[in-house]
Formats: structure tokens, C-alpha cells, sequence
């Protein structure tokens, strides 16, 4: 079992600090992304003027807001959970349709906007088989800094779910900081998710720095944990990895998860969908339900379940968030999802 939350004095399940992002999604073929010098797979970081290039040349698409540990929050409000999110938008159009979004979602979304800047947009090219190429301007979303983070709502957050994206900018590692210390300080659990191959290789002694002294949750998929420690043994990387925090949690495609906590390992099935439309969102997704669950006190295997469950949905349609009531879905499929609880 999981170490037990403090969810009986808990305003939110959970509260992320994350990139606040707008997604623009399109589907592409193979060629597209080789004419463009893209990874398939990949995220990387672009400039305006880069962005701007890329949104050209893109097919006709949809645009829908975004940004990792936001899609996460936006699932925990799909299940019924209470959310809470912290990001950096602009006072521009995006920004406004960002907050609106979130908002609509039942996510409590407070920060302050960002004057004179742009927010963030993340460009999407989606081929046939639903993998997804992201080119990220971060705009206001990388200007997130110590200053923005919510002491008081923090401490009122059973769980507080840090995105890998952001460590990137040296302010917002400084922003990780103040919010794992205001978790810890408030007898709350800080979560972060590794988010990209990417960024894992750029940051990985930092990373790991960071995990050993200030997580207690960590998600990622086994492309990022095979980065983090530099092997392609699983197994040995999953071990290490749970030596380190409480609870790990690995997700592995069509294989579907590992979650690991001290000696006990549990792996978890993935829920089947009829198509795979597009991927984007399937990790944030996973760690909505997972979180959640685990907010709520459920056990490893329960808490695994419910995120398979969110994967499935949103990999079924276009877009990174629910289309259907996660919270629906769980009850449809006999899932629990643990008490609310009122602080």
C-alpha cells in the first residue's frame, strides 16, 4: 500500500504547477515531420518566429488548451476530484480561452496574468498511428517563478503534482522548490512527472537531486526512466527509481503500467479502445486517475486503474482532455473512487 495521504483535511485532491499551454493539433503524415527536421515522438522548444513557421505550414486543426500537469487537472475535474492549478498565462486572447477552459473544467485557477507577454502554444502534428510531435513556444509559461507559488493553497492540497516541462527555466526550479516546501511543511505529498526524454537528459543530475530530496510520487514512461538512470534494464531502473520515493508509477504503452512502492509491484492493464485517434495527453491523463486515487487513499492497484481508465478515453478522440465524464466512466465500469473528504 501506498503511504496514506492526508486527504481527510484536504480542500483539493490535487494542486499542479505547470506550463500553462494552448495545443493546436494536426494531423500529418510521416514526410511532413521529415521536410519539417522534427523527431517523431519528440517535444522540443521553439521560438515565436518558429512557431509561427510551423503553425503555417501545419494542416487544418483544432485548437483546444493544453499544457501536461493542466490536462491533469482537467481529468482530476472529469472524475469529480477537486483541483487546483498554478501557471503563468498572458493577458492576450489564448490566455483568456485558457483560463475559461480550466475554469470550466472545476479547476480553481487564481495565478496572475502575465502583462506584455504571449502565452504559450504548443504546435501538435499527430500521424496516422495517433504519435505525436510537439514544437512548444512557452511564452508566459516558462516566466513561472518562487513568487507565483500559492503557500496557502498548497497546504490546503492532499498532493501537489509538479511538471517535468518546467524545469527547464531556473526560476521555475526555483518555483518547485517553494512548492514542494510548502507541501512538506504542510504534511502534503509532492508529485512530479518527467514529462519528456528530453528534458530528463538535459536536467538529469538536477532531476535526480530534486526527486531524492523533495518527491514523494513520480510518474513517467519508460522511455524517461530509461533515461534516468541510464540503462535499458527496467527492471533495475523501476527498483532504483522506487529506493528513492514512495510511489512510482510507470507507464508503458500498450503494455500498460508499473507501479512500484517499497517491495510491492503492481503492474497494470491497459483499458482497450476500439481506435487509437491521437496519444496526446494519455500520460496526463493516467496521472489524473492515479493521483486522484491515491488522494483519496485507494490502493496502488485501484489508483493504476483509474488512470488506465483516463488514458483510454482520451486516446479514443482528438485533443488532450476528457470528452466524456471520467467520473461516469469509473462508476459504468465498477471502479471505486475513494471518499471526499472536506477540509
Amino acid at each position: 500500500m501506498a503511504p496514506p495521504m492526508t486527504q481527510n483535511t484536504a480542500t483539493y485532491d490535487v494542486c499542479a504547477v505547470g506550463n500553462a499551454i494552448v495545443d493546436v493539433l494536426a494531423p500529418c503524415e510521416p514526410a511532413f515531420l521529415t521536410a519539417q527536421g522534427l523527431t517523431p515522438g519528440s517535444m522540443q522548444l521553439v521560438d515565436a518566429q518558429q512557431s509561427a513557421a510551423l503553425y503555417a505550414a501545419m494542416a487544418a486543426g483544432v485548437e483546444a488548451s493544453g499544457g501536461s500537469a493542466g490536462n491533469t487537472v482537467a481529468g482530476v475535474g472529469s472524475f469529480g476530484g477537486r483541483a487546483a492549478y498554478i501557471g503563468k498565462v498572458a493577458d492576450d486572447v489564448l490566455g483568456g480561452v485558457f483560463s475559461h477552459d480550466i475554469r470550466a473544467a472545476g479547476v480553481a485557477f487564481d495565478t496572475p496574468v502575465l502583462p506584455g507577454a504571449a502565452t504559450g502554444a504548443c504546435m501538435i502534428n499527430v500521424t496516422p498511428d495517433g504519435q505525436r510531435t510537439m514544437c512548444t513556444f512557452l511564452g508566459a509559461a516558462n516566466q513561472l517563478e518562487a513568487a507565483d507559488i500559492d503557500a496557502a493553497l498548497i497546504g490546503t492540497s492532499a498532493i501537489v503534482y509538479l511538471e517535468g516541462y518546467l524545469f527547464d527555466p531556473a526560476p521555475a526550479r526555483a518555483a518547485f522548490e517553494a512548492a514542494a516546501a510548502a507541501a512538506h511543511a504542510a504534511g502534503r505529498k509532492v508529485a512530479i512527472t518527467l514529462s519528456d526524454t528530453f528534458v530528463v537528459a538535459r536536467w538529469r543530475a538536477k532531476l535526480l537531486a530534486f526527486i531524492e530530496a523533495s518527491a514523494d510520487i513520480v510518474l513517467a514512461n519508460e522511455g524517461e526512466l530509461a533515461a534516468l538512470f541510464e540503462t535499458e534494464d527496467f527492471d533495475a531502473a523501476a527498483s532504483q527509481l522506487a529506493s528513492m520515493v514512495d510511489v512510482a508509477a510507470i507507464t508503458r504503452g500498450e503494455s500498460g503500467s508499473v507501479v512500484v512502492s517499497g517491495d510491492e509491484r503492481v503492474a497494470i492493464a491497459v483499458v482497450p479502445v476500439d481506435k487509437v485517434v491521437d496519444t496526446t495527453g494519455a500520460g496526463d491523463q493516467y496521472a489524473a486517475g492515479f493521483l486522484l486515487g491515491l488522494a483519496r487513499g485507494l490502493s496502488l492497484e485501484d489508483a493504476g486503474k483509474l488512470g488506465s481508465l483516463a488514458a483510454a478515453e482520451v486516446i479514443a478522440h482528438w485533443g488532450p482532455r476528457p470528452m466524456t465524464s471520467l467520473e461516469g466512466l469509473a462508476k459504468d465500469a465498477g471502479l471505486t473512487l475513494g471518499l471526499v473528504t472536506s477540509g
